[in-house]
């Protein structure tokens, strides 16, 4: 039983839709795999996560989340919209994290990726500045230099979307800035919508 949002909120967002490659670390985090072999998500662990990762995050005041696929950009300008911090949208520069002569040089407390695999050079970084690292996880992820991960559909926009929107709402909740969810200004599709 999810408690953050309906199950069939995550299942219309495709929160729940792998991939037919899984990795070894995200077997614990799949509920099973279809006759054609695609792997189906456990959307009561990605509920459990969001909320682990929402208490470890809401620690940290700068707070950088990266994003390397379009699909991702309007989810994560909306999640530092809601909780401060810094999105890099696109290619994340070499130096940003290591070199405080870059124009991109930012220093934050925590970095989140959105795909460990595309974003692997902020992981690179954040691993060499020792930042540590929230990452969203699809079947075919692995945890290289990640301290949390949440098991997700990490490609479809409305899947990011949701993950980000319900990250933010607990983040929020968990500093104290708001105490109930119908205190957040947002809505669902302020993350995913154009």
């Amino acid at each position: 039983m999810t408690d953050l949002i309906d199950r069939n909120v995550y299942l219309s967002a495709g929160v729940h839709i792998g991939m037919k490659f899984k990795t070894k670390e995200m077997d614990q985090f799949i509920f099973k795999t279809r006759p054609g072999g695609l792997a189906v998500i456990d959307i009561e662990k990605t509920d459990e996560r969001i909320k682990i990762a929402a208490k470890f995050i809401a620690r940290y005041k700068n707070i950088l989340v990266v994003c390397r696929k379009a699909n991702g950009f309007k989810p994560i300008e909306k999640f530092v919209e809601a909780v401060g911090g810094k999105a890099v949208k696109g290619r994340f520069l070499p130096g940003t994290l290591t070199n405080p002569n870059s124009p991109e040089f930012y220093e934050p407390d925590i970095l989140i990726v959105t795909d460990p695999i595309t974003d692997s050079q902020a992981i690179e970084e954040a691993k060499k500045m020792r930042i540590p690292i929230v990452a969203l996880t699809d079947t075919y992820n692995t945890f290289d230099f990640v301290d949390l991960a949440i098991p997700t559909n990490n490609k479809g926009k409305k899947s990011l979307g949701l993950i980000y929107y319900l990250l933010a709402r607990e983040i929020l909740k968990e500093r104290g800035e708001i105490k109930k969810d119908d205190e957040f200004k947002y809505k669902i599709e302020d993350f995913t919508e154009e």
